[in-house]
């Protein structure tokens, strides 16, 4: 039971400083300094959560992730889904907390994912999608691989690698969707922000779980362990 309650309070940590920081910067495409904060601070978050939970549940406070551990072999179907149930239940939390913050001191929002402007209107579904496939798999990639136990040198700073890559991937993708690859962590916000953020969570679920699965069938053919 521990390692779950450890997965809660990581996502909800997650999702408490990362969105805490998209709202509290007032993240926007046209501002590059909040997208680099933003970006930093969900990147931080997982650094601070890898080293302080990553002893009990290896830290995965994200669905893709576990499932990218569950398909390449690293753990049981029950942990998987316990895992996943957990992450969801933190995610709610930190966006009821960030929600009481923010409602309370007159902000709006809780830095849910959506569908960015692209100048014409907004990036399609699509593009929205593909990008939530294709960002997630490499982050997950890199999680699989920071992670192995063939990868024994660098094992110790597998979560500084781990944050950096999530760094990394919201540089790229917050211009597309604002960067979810995570479904647990657009679940919880998304809840409360409503509107269109609520209508198009589906591809912040799909999106990053079908990556994280790819993610998991090409370490397979490249784990040195098989």
């Amino acid at each position: 039971m521990k390692k779950y309650l450890a997965e809660m309070f990581g996502t909800m940590v997650l999702v408490l400083m990362g969105c805490g920081a998209a709202v509290s910067l007032g993240c926007n495409n046209g501002d590059p300094e909040t997208v680099v904060g933003t970006a930093l601070a969900f990147g931080l978050a997982v650094v601070a959560m890898a080293y302080t939970i990553g002893g009990i549940s290896g830290c995965h406070i994200n669905p893709a992730i576990t499932l990218g551990c569950y398909l390449s072999g690293r753990m049981n179907a029950k942990d998987c889904g316990m895992y996943m149930v957990f992450q969801v239940i933190g995610a709610i939390i930190g966006s009821v907390i960030l929600f009481l913050l923010t409602s309370t001191s007159g902000l709006t929002g809780t830095g849910a994912n959506d569908l960015q402007a692209n100048g014409a209107g907004t990036i399609p579904v699509l593009g929205g999608l593909l990008a939530e496939i294709f960002f997630t798999f490499v982050f997950v990639l890199v999680v699989l691989g920071a992670t192995a136990k063939t990868n024994g040198a660098t094992n110790n700073f597998a979560g500084l690698a781990i944050g950096l890559a999530l760094v990394l991937v919201h540089l790229c993708c917050i211009r597309y969707t604002g960067t979810s690859v995570n479904p647990a962590r657009s679940i919880g916000p998304a809840l409360f922000q409503g509107g269109t953020a609520l209508t198009n969570l589906w591809i912040f679920i799909v999106g990053p779980l079908v990556g994280g699965a790819l993610s998991a069938c090409v370490w397979k053919v490249i784990d040195p362990e098989k």
